[in-house]
């Protein structure tokens, strides 16, 4: 699925960046080499960030 359309940016890459790094959504859109531009995902991005964090901490 898509989470940036404007740049084409997947949940999936943007969970495996959220994996690496302790960056906002913003700041990992810059990673993954991309700025936002209409910024209608960033809500939803941050959230998705935040899951993938919270499911590292949970013991496996």
């Amino acid at each position: 699925m898509y989470v940036c359309i404007c740049n084409a940016i997947r949940e999936k890459d943007l969970r495996a960046a959220a994996r690496c790094c302790r960056d906002g959504a913003e700041d990992l859109y810059a990673r993954l080499g991309r700025t936002p531009q209409c910024r209608q995902c960033l809500d939803e991005a941050d959230d998705i960030v935040a899951e993938e964090r919270s499911m590292a901490l949970l013991p496996a």
